[in-house]
């Protein structure tokens, strides 16, 4: 499995194709070439020991050569669409990971503690993002006061459903003083029901994605989650792990509409659905994959610390935190 030696000495190597690129195995080395009329442009070159996750984001031919020397040199290999969904993913080293699995099975289903540590990680991060508002208004006060009796709250909570509820009690709070220059009414997941919720929709999706990539390095079984229970199809575990870095979204979409990066006027009203322009998807994927592209080592090195702390039954204090 990975090491923190891996990490020091390799790099997650993230490949932009949405242009006119492609991927060429050359002396043992990873080639990224520009296509013209006249000749290729080699880009950039790597050799494969140095690559510890090829990431590529856009449409390109995965050939024989590539999956050799990826296979070689443990190189994991994942191929998304521009909104960061994967369509190929290949781990040689995660396959196999049985004894993983067998442990989120056999894990007690009434025992919320990583889930604790889970809600309590985002609820922080929603409090370090009011704080960095600077905004002095009742409502932003408010919302402090109710993360704060929250984080205060949640290591005392023994039931599943007590633990929700105060989940969603602090998310709402933080929606409406983050949000309330931006016309907010409520959050309204997959209703589509105003741009700002049409907008963190998409975020969030993009997100959802982007950490399942790195999820499946380590061999996980992305359907059973310690949070969110079983549900047919639902990938839980990527919505447990996704909790802590949703404060990467809220941001972005924040600063994107107050810098009129993203309006209304992106978005049509379909029956009362606020839906993205078809010519618009190419900005929207572009500004949420250039606010999580910088934290590719801070994902990695979560999901790493949160597989060790599984697998070796540590205590809640060992488990990760990411902080915005």
């Amino acid at each position: 499995m990975f090491t923190n030696k891996d990490l020091e000495y390799r790099t997650i190597f993230v490949v932009n194709c949405l242009e006119k690129r492609k991927l060429r195995v050359s002396n043992g080395e990873l080639l990224l070439e520009e296509e013209n009329d006249v000749e290729n442009i080699t880009l950039t070159k790597m050799p494969f020991q140095k690559i510890l996750m090829l990431f590529i984001v856009g449409h390109i031919s995965i050939t024989t050569p590539l999956l050799e020397k990826c296979q070689q040199f443990n190189v994991t290999l994942v191929v998304v669409k521009p909104n960061l969904r994967p369509v190929f993913y290949w781990a040689n080293s995660a396959e196999a990971n049985f004894l993983l699995r067998k442990k989120q099975f056999d894990l007690d289903k009434n025992d919320i503690s990583i889930a604790k540590s889970l809600v309590k990680n985002k609820v922080s991060n929603q409090l370090a993002l009011l704080k960095k508002t600077r905004m002095k208004d009742e409502l932003t006060y408010n919302a402090k006061m109710v993360c704060v009796d929250i984080l205060n709250k949640i290591d005392l909570q023994t039931d599943y459903n007590a633990l929700m509820g105060l989940e969603g009690t602090a998310s709402k709070s933080f929606f409406s003083a983050y949000y309330q220059k931006n016309n907010w009414v409520a959050r309204r997941p997959r209703v589509k029901c105003d741009a700002i919720n049409s907008t963190l929709d998409i975020g969030y999706t993009i997100l959802f994605n982007y950490i399942e990539c790195f999820v499946r390095m380590f061999g996980f079984d992305v359907y059973v989650g310690v949070y969110h229970r079983l549900w047919f199809k639902r990938k839980s575990l990527i919505c447990d792990l996704m909790e802590p870095f949703r404060c990467i979204i809220d941001n972005t979409v924040r600063t994107a509409f107050n810098r009129k990066q993203c309006s209304e006027k992106d978005f049509r009203n379909e029956k009362g659905e606020w839906r993205l322009k078809y010519d618009k998807y190419k900005d929207y994927n572009k500004l949420f994959f250039d606010a999580l592209i910088p934290y590719k080592t801070e994902v990695f090195k979560y999901v790493q610390s949160y597989y060790r702390c599984f697998m070796q039954g540590k205590t809640i204090d060992y488990y990760p935190k990411f902080e915005i």
